[in-house]
C-alpha cells in the first residue's frame, strides 16, 4: 500500500477537492470550494491546506453564519448535487454556524461544517473560548451542533480521518439522509502529521441512485389514484431535486390530476399551466386549499408535510381523505398514514404513469381547475398594479421584479411576510 505523509488539515483539503457526484451519467465535482473565516484553530491546520492548494477554491466570507446560508443555496441550486465546505474558528466562530445547520439539516440540504476545536491532548486547557465543565473534559461548543447535525464526528487522532471522511460523503450525498454534517477538529490534530494511504485522496465518484418503489406498493397507489374522485398532488422540493418536473408534466397532462406548490417545491409545474392550483397551505392561493380541503386522495411528492404546508393540519378536511407519499426519505413517506412510496421522485412518477392509462379525474373537475388557475393570474396582475403609494406595497416590489426577471432568474428574500407573498405571487416558468 502506498502512502503519503500529510497533515491532517492537508489531508482533508486534499480529500475533498477529489469527491465527485454522478447522476444519470452527468458527473461533477461535489465541493465548490470552502467558505468561511481564518481564526485561531482553524489557520494552522486546514489554512494551510488551503495556502497550499489553491485549485480548492477559498473564499472568504464576513460572518459564519452567512458561509452556511450560500453552501445551502448553492446545494439547493445544484438539486443537492453539490455544496461548499464551511470552516470555522473555535468558540463564537462555530456557534454562529448552528443556525445554518439547523436550516440545512431541516430542509434535507447538505452542507459541510469544519469548526475548529480545543486541544486533544488536554494540557494547555483552557485555550481561548473554550466551553469549560466541572463534569467533562469530552466537551466543547461544537457539541452544539449534535442536535442539528445528520453526522458528526470529532477527530482526536489523525488516523481517525480515514474511516470518518468517507463517512462524511455516505451522508452528504445520500438523497434520503443528507442535511448538515459537521467534523470538527481539534486544533493540535489539524498540524500532526500521518502516513495516510494514497488511494485515500484519488478520485471517487458517488454514483446518486434512483430507488425504484416497490411494485406491489405502486400497483395498489395506481389503484386508489383511479378510484379517486378529487385526487390532488401537492408537490414538494423532491420534485425539484430529483429533476423530475418533464415526468409530473406528462402524469398531470395524462390524468389532468391538479397540482398545489409547497414552498420547496415551487416551480414544479410552470405557473400558467391550467392544472396548477398554486401555492398550497397557510400562504396558499383559494383554488389549492379549496381543492386540499375537499380532496379524497392526496398525492404529496417530495413534501416533508411543514406547518405552513398543511395550515397546521388543518388543510386536509375530507373525513375520508387518503394519502399517497411518494419520498426517498422513508421518514416523510409514512406521514399522514399514508401509502409509503419509498422512491426517487423521477422514477416513481415514470412508472406510475405507465399504470394509470385511460385515467383522467372527471371533466368538470379538471375545467374548474383550470378556470381557477385563470382567475388566480387576474388577482396576481391587480396585486402587481402600481398603485402610486407611499410607501411602495409589497406585493408592487414582487410584481416589479417578477416583469423584469428572466425566466431561470432567481429571487432571494428575508424572512417576515414576503416569502408568503412570493409563494402565491410569484410567476415561475422554469
Amino acid at each position: 500500500m502506498k502512502i503519503i505523509r500529510l497533515t491532517v488539515g492537508q489531508a482533508v483539503i486534499q480529500f475533498l477537492k477529489n469527491q465527485y457526484v454522478e447522476r444519470d451519467g452527468i458527473e461533477s465535482p461535489f465541493f465548490a470550494g470552502c467558505l468561511g473565516i481564518f481564526g485561531h484553530g482553524i489557520v494552522a491546520g486546514v489554512g494551510e491546506g488551503l495556502m497550499e492548494d489553491t485549485n480548492f477554491r477559498y473564499i472568504m466570507t464576513k460572518n459564519e453564519q452567512a458561509s452556511v446560508h450560500i453552501a445551502i443555496a448553492y446545494a439547493k441550486m445544484k438539486n443537492r448535487m453539490g455544496t461548499f465546505a464551511c470552516i470555522s474558528s473555535i468558540g463564537p466562530g462555530a456557534t454562529n454556524m448552528v443556525t445554518g445547520a439547523a436550516c440545512a439539516t431541516i430542509n434535507r440540504l447538505p452542507v459541510l461544517l469544519i469548526p475548529g476545536d480545543i486541544f486533544a491532548r488536554r494540557n494547555v486547557a483552557p485555550v481561548l473560548q473554550q466551553l469549560e465543565s466541572a463534569t467533562s473534559q469530552d466537551i466543547s461548543v461544537n457539541d452544539c451542533f449534535k442536535p442539528v447535525s445528520k453526522y458528526w464526528d470529532r477527530v482526536n487522532r489523525a488516523e481517525q480521518l480515514i474511516t470518518s471522511l468517507p463517512e462524511v460523503m455516505r451522508v452528504l450525498t445520500s438523497p434520503s439522509e443528507t442535511g448538515a454534517v459537521t467534523l470538527a477538529l481539534p486544533q493540535d490534530v489539524q498540524a500532526e502529521a500521518y502516513d495516510f494511504p494514497e488511494d485515500l485522496f484519488r478520485k471517487r465518484v458517488w454514483k446518486i441512485q434512483r430507488p425504484r418503489p416497490d411494485l406491489d406498493l405502486l400497483k395498489e397507489a395506481a389503484q386508489w389514484i383511479k378510484a379517486s374522485k378529487r385526487p390532488v398532488i401537492v408537490a414538494g422540493g423532491g420534485v425539484i431535486y430529483s429533476e423530475a418536473t418533464e415526468a409530473l408534466a406528462k402524469l398531470v397532462e395524462k390524468t389532468h390530476i391538479p397540482v398545489a406548490e409547497t414552498f420547496a417545491g415551487k416551480g414544479s409545474l410552470a405557473y400558467n399551466h391550467p392544472s396548477n392550483l398554486g401555492a398550497v397551505g397557510a400562504t396558499g392561493t383559494p383554488g389549492a386549499n379549496e381543492y386540499t380541503e375537499q380532496a379524497d386522495l392526496v398525492i404529496g411528492i417530495g413534501t416533508r408535510y411543514s406547518d405552513f404546508t398543511t395550515a397546521s393540519k388543518t388543510a386536509f378536511q375530507n373525513p375520508d381523505v387518503k394519502f399517497i407519499n411518494i419520498n426517498i426519505a422513508e421518514f416523510d413517506s409514512h406521514k399522514h398514514c399514508a401509502l409509503p412510496l419509498i422512491s426517487d421522485a423521477k422514477v416513481c412518477l415514470e412508472e406510475l404513469n405507465d399504470l394509470l392509462s385511460g385515467y383522467r379525474v372527471d371533466e368538470s373537475y379538471h375545467v374548474r381547475v383550470g378556470k381557477m388557475n385563470l382567475d388566480w393570474d387576474k388577482m396576481v396582475s391587480e396585486f402587481y398594479k402600481v398603485s402610486g403609494e407611499t410607501p411602495v406595497h409589497q406585493r408592487e416590489v414582487v410584481g416589479a421584479v417578477n416583469d423584469f426577471a428572466g425566466p431561470r432568474d432567481v429571487v432571494l428574500c428575508a424572512a417576515g411576510s414576503l416569502p408568503g407573498d412570493l409563494h402565491k405571487l410569484w410567476r415561475t416558468t422554469d
